[in-house]
């Protein structure tokens, strides 16, 4: 006696093709295109998670090195100077810092020139 898995293929293929609703054409009514789709939606979905921390990150350290050569300063002395200093501050605080409290920033800017002078 063979097994069929009618039951489980119609569950799985359904699941597929509900998350393809809203794609163009046979990708939204084709189990075939309709999968490869969701997979392919799936890869670029996983790669964006990535890129996005990425682009985060280069946003902060823009908007910290526009914050420092204001003060005269570059990025990366302010940074190794923070270091220094034992401030752990992460880039995103920085940069809201640097945007919401400018006088707050300056005070971190002294302190960085402080202990790069030592």
């Amino acid at each position: 006696m063979r097994v069929k898995g009618g039951t489980v293929t119609h569950r799985r293929r359904k699941a597929v093709l509900k998350q393809a609703s809203g794609y163009f054409g046979s990708r939204h009514r084709l189990f075939r295109t309709a999968n490869q789709a969701v997979m392919k939606a799936n890869h670029y979905s996983y790669i964006s998670r990535r890129l996005l921390k990425r682009d985060y990150r280069k946003l902060w350290i823009t908007r910290i090195n526009a914050a420092c050569h204001k003060l005269e300063i570059s990025y990366s002395k302010f940074m190794h100077g923070l270091s220094v200093a034992g401030i752990n501050l992460n880039r995103k605080m920085l940069s809201e810092i640097a945007i919401n409290d400018p006088k707050a920033f300056e005070g971190l800017v002294e302190t960085s020139k402080k202990a790069l002078a030592k």
